[in-house]
Formats: C-alpha cells, structure tokens, sequence
C-alpha cells in the first residue's frame, strides 16, 4: 500500500512525531512519501493545491494521511484519494476560522482521528468515521540513563534541582510564566527551557532533570510527558489535554492545580521523588497505554486497510 503523508514543512522540516510515526508504518511495510508543505495561513495551504496534484499523478498513492486540518482540507481539494486526517490540538483549540475549516476537513475526510478524546469533545464531531489514538512515542530513542551520567555529560551539578520545563519559554500558549512563579518558590532551583535541542539530546535532558514540568494553557496529548514516562523523568503538570490519564497510577507523577503555589509543591514532591528512586516506572505505564509507536502504527494500518476497501466498493 501507498500511502502519502501531508504535512507542515514551514520550519524547513517534519515534525519528529510525524516522522517517526510514518518510520514505524514503513516497519509495518507501507511504501511512504511525504509532501511538505510551505505556506502561512489558510491561503498560503490551498496553493500548494497544485504541488499536491502533481504529486498524486507522480506518486499515485493508494490513501493521503494529513496532520492538522488544514493539510487535511488541502488534501481534500482532490476527490480521487481517500484521505485520512489527524488533528493535533491547535487545529481544534485555537477556535474561530481554524476550527471551522478543520471540520469541514472532517466531513469531507474518508477517516478522522484524534490524538485525545478531550480533543475529539471539543471538534463537537459524531459521525462513525473517527477514532481517538494519540501519537505513540520512539521507544528507541527514549530510555532510561542514569541521573548522574545524563549529568557529568551535560556538564550540569551533581546535587542541583533541575526542573525541565515542556517547551519554548517564547511560546505563550506553554505559559512559562507560571513555570517561572512556581520555581521561584522553590530554593536553588532551575528552570531549564526545552527549545532547539535533537532527540539524544532531549532524552539526555530528561533523565538529567528531577522532573519535567508542564504548565500551558491548551495541549492535546503532548509527546513530551510520553517521552519523559519513557526516561522514567518524574512529571508535574497541570491538567491539560490527556495528561491526567497518561500518568495516571504512576507513583512519582503529579497533576497540580493551575496556580504557583500548588504547582511549587508538587514539584518539591516530585524532586523528593527523583532523590529517593530516582525513576518512575512510566515506561511500563506507556507500554500498558499500548503507545508504543509500533502497536500504533499497526493500528493506523488497519484503519488504512479500511478506508482502501470501503473507497474499492464505493467505485463499484
């Protein structure tokens, strides 16, 4: 089976859980390529219209997998490819115009899903074709190290209390500052910015900190608590897409009202954690979840398997 993955290509490259999600469907021997696409806006999707073209008639793919819905609704201005949709978050979240065109991506996609079911609530979508499956994670390239060697080879202190916050202190949909007020409650400890770093480095950092820390305003199912799980990094966050029930029972793991004080304690629970185990069993906790990137990938392929007989019968 062929399948063509339409994405995002506006930083120049694919999202990490993209690409990693479409190695493991390779594993699962679907032939994949990738259409990129480049452009702001609405307006600056549907142009690429006429590369999306020209690429079915090159490619000639069996099914399109778009990310976001606006690659989903691009993807949809053809009619002779089924096209599955997934939608991330900020499709759904950010409200207004965005979510009215992802859900006419939705009506018009042969096959939806969405990454948390808070998120497939909030699209307000009914109909059959749809599923909730978050993204599964890389259980290669996320794994355990000691605290005291991720340390030595970042250079960090033996003793310090290292608080990784999930994501770019610029972007305020992450809300840093209320990271910042709740550290600065705490003694000796440092806030340390998740932005521009590769996935060996940001597993090194995971299992060099004493906790991850998530504070924003909207997520879905964020991959960054899954790859901290991974790392067995204990996880303070507010709750926030389906955080609360990816770490649910996992000892060493705290979901904090959304205010400074709350928050500072839990991460003062979490640092006495990482002292004492140092590790989480998070790992099992995600291989319970059944997200490893492998058994998600099987799934999708059954959806694909789908879509394609359905789309064979409908052109009878």
């Amino acid at each position: 089976m062929k399948v063509l993955i339409v994405a995002s290509y506006n930083s120049g490259k694919f999202s990490p859980f993209v690409l990693e999600q479409a190695n493991a469907l390779k594993n699962q021997a679907i032939e994949i390529d990738f259409l990129g696409i480049e452009g702001r806006g609405t307006i600056g999707y549907l142009r690429c219209r006429r590369g999306l073209l020209k690429k079915i008639n090159e490619y000639k793919p069996d099914i399109i997998h778009a990310h976001y819905g606006l690659s989903g609704l691009l993807a949809n201005l053809q009619r002779k490819v089924p096209v599955v949709t997934t939608y991330h978050g900020s499709d759904i979240h950010s409200g207004g115009l965005l979510l009215t065109l992802s859900q006419f991506s939705m009506r018009l996609s042969r096959y939806n899903i969405f990454v948390s079911d808070k998120l497939l609530k909030l699209a307000n979508y009914h109909r059959r074709n749809a599923m909730v499956q978050p993204c599964g994670v890389d259980f290669d390239k996320f794994n355990v190290l000691s605290r005291e060697e991720a340390r030595k080879l970042l250079g960090w202190g033996a003793n310090g209390k290292y608080v990784l916050f999930a994501g770019d202190f610029d972007n305020t949909i992450k809300n840093p500052e209320l990271a910042r007020q709740a550290c600065n409650l705490l003694l000796e400890c440092e806030l340390i910015e998740l932005k521009g770093y590769n996935r060996k480095e940001v597993n090194l950092l995971m299992n060099a900190s004493n906790c991850l820390l998530m504070t924003s305003h909207h997520e879905a199912s964020p991959m960054v608590i899954k790859e901290a799980m991974l790392c067995g990094t204990p996880v303070v966050s507010v709750d926030v897409g389906d955080v609360a029930d990816v770490v649910k029972g996992t000892e060493g793991c705290f979901i904090a009202e959304r205010n400074a004080t709350e928050i500072a304690s839990k991460l003062s629970e979490a640092i006495s954690f990482s002292k004492q185990k140092e590790k989480t069993n998070g790992r099992e906790r995600i291989t319970e979840l059944g997200l490893d990137n492998k058994q998600v990938a099987k799934r999708i392929v059954e959806i694909y398997e789908f879509v394609e007989s359905k789309n064979g019968r409908d052109k009878r």
